[in-house]
């Protein structure tokens, strides 16, 4: 085994605290990685000895990006809905249909090769872990394709057959189709069942029985709530205890108050909502509210065609009304807990003594020059479980 000495670092943010309000940064400090694991993390001035070094130059250290809500199976673009909407056309749950002739269409090996460009794309903005689903494909075989296609790229996989219902095919039918033999096709693709829960998606019966099916088969829940109107989505995801509930942009006080009672992540999307012109999530409240919150891209060809986290961070900063170390946070330790990676021997999100190697160095001295310089590639190098990645620009 070899060990690695990372130096030079002017701000090493850990996120080892319980939460974002804690102090969890440690000026001039090093860490030692071996076997894929952090053995070490101190001051500079105590650094054990070490096999090899590197120093970072006074540059910020923290965990990499968390994304736990991506779409990055699918063929096609939604370019031309892009920009109608710019023009004033309302965002509505139907052009999901718009990439699923396209998908349908696409070979396991033709999937795989987009969804690898994107995440190879993600990780060089820091992204070392990474959630993707299915959905875009809204038949048996289509769905099944996309499982296997996800489930070489992605960390975490997720089937989403209740994205929307494809045209021409009865309600009722489709919902059998999801909730027997479509996911038993791909349950063993896949970690969790999601739905859209949404006006020209699926209601809440329809989404409860979706839900119950994937437990019933093992899976993890999550679920799209409430994006576009009070959908009731938000309450639906508390009741049944899901790992988390994504969009959240239209929120009640009770939705509130139910998630600040549960382990439930509100999981928040700034990049779809600028996209879709929606209002953004009350995060303020969330937070205050003591609610799990969890930042991620929502990478899709038609609503958030973006893989990049610190675009998600700054935003949050700049428009959502977080402070850097909230958004920080939520971008890593908190969609860690919406995957259920939280604590563990497999736990992501955060930089601990026996915990995984995957850090990312900023070329910058902290991590407030996310929101300070937004739009800047930052990322200078990236750690996943150990490994550092091969990139054009180097330390």
């Amino acid at each position: 085994m070899t060990a690695e000495l990372l130096t030079g670092i002017s701000e090493l943010t850990t996120q080892g605290a319980e939460t974002s309000h804690d102090n969890d940064r440690l000026r001039d400090a090093a860490l030692v990685i071996e076997n894929g694991r952090i053995a070490w993390i101190g001051t500079a001035a105590d650094a054990p000895a070490s096999d090899t070094r590197v120093d970072v130059g006074g540059r910020a250290v923290l965990p990499g990006w968390v994304d736990s809500h991506t779409h990055l199976v699918f063929a096609g673009d939604r370019a031309a809905e892009f920009e109608a909407r710019m023009a004033g056309q309302r965002y509505a749950a139907g052009g999901i249909t718009t990439t699923m002739a396209a998908t349908r269409s696409a070979s396991v090996a033709d999937l795989v090769a987009n969804a690898r460009r994107l995440r190879h794309e993600a990780e060089a903005q820091g992204t070392t872990f990474l959630e993707t689903k299915t959905g875009y494909g809204l038949d048996l075989a289509s769905e099944l394709r996309s499982a296997r296609a996800a489930a070489e790229v992605a960390d975490v996989v997720t089937f989403l057959g209740a994205h929307v219902l494809p045209p021409g095919v009865d309600r009722r039918d489709y919902l059998d189709l999801v909730t027997g033999p479509m996911l038993a096709a791909v349950a063993g693709h896949v970690d969790f069942i999601d739905a859209f829960c949404e006006t020209g998606a699926f209601d809440v019966e329809e989404c409860r029985e979706v839900l119950l099916a994937g437990r019933a088969a093992g899976l993890g829940l999550r679920l799209h709530g409430n994006q576009l109107g009070f959908s009731g989505g938000v309450r639906l995801a508390v009741e049944l205890g899901c790992a988390s509930v994504d969009h959240c942009n239209h929120l009640e006080s009770a939705d509130i108050d139910a998630l600040a009672g549960s382990e439930t992540v509100a999981t928040l999307l700034p990049a779809c909502d600028l996209s879709t012109r929606e209002p953004f999530p009350p995060a303020r409240l969330l937070l205050d509210a003591g609610v799990h919150v969890a930042l991620a891209s929502n990478c899709n060809p038609g609503t958030s065609y973006t893989t990049s986290m610190p675009f998600g961070v700054a935003t949050a900063v700049l428009q959502m009304g977080l402070t850097v170390r909230e958004a920080v946070w939520a971008a890593t330790r908190g969609a860690a807990r919406a995957l259920g990676r939280e604590h563990g021997p497999d736990a992501v999100g955060s930089l601990r003594v026996g915990g995984r190697a995957d850090l990312q160095v900023l070329d910058a001295p902290s991590v407030a020059h996310l929101a300070y310089r937004p739009g800047v590639p930052l990322c200078a190098a990236t750690w996943t479980e150990g490994v550092r990645a091969r990139r054009p620009r180097d330390l």
